[in-house]
């Protein structure tokens, strides 16, 4: 008798995440890896963080490549796609996951700039990522696009309404997305976190976390490793039948 085989595997799959030199991006290209990707890491401001990931991926036995580049920027794309392609092939899974800054302010004091910046992160760079991808997608049938999101949208969350706008154009775009290519197999799915802290969240004051903590009902932090584990789902053969879907990684804080 045959050994089963794991589920969830992503063996030979070419997986490009973006923003993903360190925070939750690491853990999931880290994550996919580990699930056999050839995970192609992305980094826009440190090449050495990048590089760092990759060196890691490779040290635990997996295949990666840096490519460095503004996912939000059409040339950008196209040339860091051209540089995957050269080195791995072509892309049957991208993961849009690169973020800017977000503030959060008073309507009144908020600037346009401020929101087509989050536009650009959440909105453009998965429209520009698909577009590039999509001969090849298309041509092989198949193809896994999964943006991450933010339990915010479903929370409609105050003094954040740049980043909250954003994010519910980009769960609004999938769902389009996922209807528009589903007939050439195709799947466009949203992975939708919780505050999970990462390095990026230091500064933050412990009263704000612990406020926070309190509304989660499993009354614990979120790990990156959980939004890690729902992008290797939908990035996998068995939700090749899931599309459209905003999977919430949040310990139950927002019922949806």
């Amino acid at each position: 008798m045959s050994a089963p085989t794991l589920p969830f595997r992503l063996d030979g799959r070419v997986a490009w995440i973006t923003g993903s030199s360190r925070g939750l991006g690491r853990i999931i290209a880290e994550t996919l890896a580990a699930a056999g990707a050839r995970t192609v890491v992305n980094c826009h401001a440190s090449r050495e963080q990048g590089q760092a990931v990759v060196d890691t991926i490779r040290a635990a036995g997996g295949e990666a490549m840096l490519v460095a580049g503004d996912a939000m920027a059409e040339a950008e794309v196209d040339r860091m796609a051209g540089e995957i392609e050269a080195a791995f092939g072509p892309v049957d899974i991208v993961v849009a996951n690169a973020t800017p800054f977000q503030p959060m302010k008073w309507i009144e004091d908020y600037r346009w700039e401020e929101y087509q910046s989050m536009l650009d992160a959440f909105v453009k760079s998965p429209y520009l990522l698909t577009r590039r991808l999509l001969p090849s997608m298309k041509a092989r049938r198949q193809g896994r696009i999964i943006n991450i999101t933010s339990e915010v949208f479903h929370a409609g969350m105050p003094q954040f309404s740049a980043y909250v706008a954003a994010k519910g154009g980009q769960i609004g775009w999938s769902r389009s997305m996922a209807n528009e290519l589903a007939p050439h197999g195709i799947t466009v799915n949203t992975v939708a976190p919780g505050w999970i802290p990462v390095e990026r969240h230091d500064e933050v004051p412990e009263s704000d976390k612990a406020a926070y903590l309190a509304t989660v009902p499993m009354a614990r932090w979120g790990k990156p490793a959980d939004v890690a584990h729902a992008v290797n789902f939908f990035a996998s053969a068995e939700a090749a039948f899931v599309t459209g879907q905003t999977l919430i990684v949040n310990g139950g804080r927002t019922l949806w």
